[in-house]
């Protein structure tokens, strides 16, 4: 559970093309996550909300992520993590971000203000009491509102397999930067029923947490809402996987397979 919403969130972000279209969420969307430890030890639960808020006198989406362990896993490993994203609804650049989580007894409690014109992040370390400002890569995102930026870009109409994608991204204290590659689609059985997605690999650091730079699949829905459906991560020990369990507030039909 290491790591939890990092997985879910940073590496769901998915795209080959930015091409402006329908947004693909609205206030009131809500995805619940189940997650399992090496495919049958029940580990924990996520969601992610969107809702509308306001930040001084900008008009924003405000995101929430949470993620927390259950059943036999919380007794030797707890993890209670929280991060928020403040965005702009028209652009999805972000304003703010939160993180606030304590992982097995490793905790952070950080918040960044973002000033895209003049490129700087300001973060406020609350746990060590300490502030900074460090220069950003232009139009950056947050973790959080990477998801929700890519969603609304995606052009499924050009994607071909094979394809590579690098984003830029602000995470804690430093930019960072990862690419993922589009595998193609795969009809996937679900809780829901068959759902048509398309299936993209993350790069992420092998070490400490993941065996290979490879570790990570992930599946999202080839509707319109681009629905995180699946993620499946190999660890340096075990390996962890995120099954989509409960969504509401969809801006767009959900569509299922109808098997004849």
């Amino acid at each position: 559970m290491k790591r939890l919403l990092l997985i879910l969130i940073a590496f769901i972000a998915m795209q080959t093309s930015f091409a402006q279209q329908e947004s693909a969420f609205k206030e009131g969307e809500w995805f619940k996550f189940k997650m399992s430890y090496s495919g049958f030890l029940k580990a924990g639960n996520a969601t992610l909300t969107v809702k509308d808020s306001k930040l001084g006198n900008k008009d924003v989406y405000h995101v929430v992520g949470k993620g927390w362990t259950t059943g036999m896993i919380k007794w030797f490993f707890k993890v209670k993590d929280r991060y928020e994203s403040y965005f702009d609804k028209e652009t999805i650049m972000p304003y703010k971000f939160v993180r606030n989580i304590d992982e097995g007894g490793h905790t952070k409690d950080i918040e960044i203000d973002f000033d895209q014109e003049n490129q700087k992040a300001h973060i406020n370390n609350k746990k060590h009491k300490t502030k900074k400002v460090i220069d950003t890569k232009p139009n950056i995102q947050d973790m959080v509102s990477t998801f929700y930026y890519l969603r609304n870009n995606l052009d499924t109409e050009k994607l071909k397999v094979g394809d590579e994608v690098q984003v830029d991204m602000f995470f804690d204290e430093e930019n960072y930067g990862f690419k993922l590659q589009y595998l193609g689609e795969e009809i996937i059985d679900t809780e829901f029923g068959d759902i048509e997605s398309l299936k993209f690999r993350p790069y992420v650091m092998a070490g400490r947490v993941f065996k290979e730079e490879e570790s990570l699949t992930l599946w999202v829905s080839k509707d319109k809402n681009k629905v995180p459906l699946r993620i499946k991560a190999d660890l340096a020990v075990g390996s962890l996987r995120a099954d989509l369990e409960a969504f509401k507030g969809l801006k767009h039909p959900f569509q299922i397979v109808v098997n004849n």
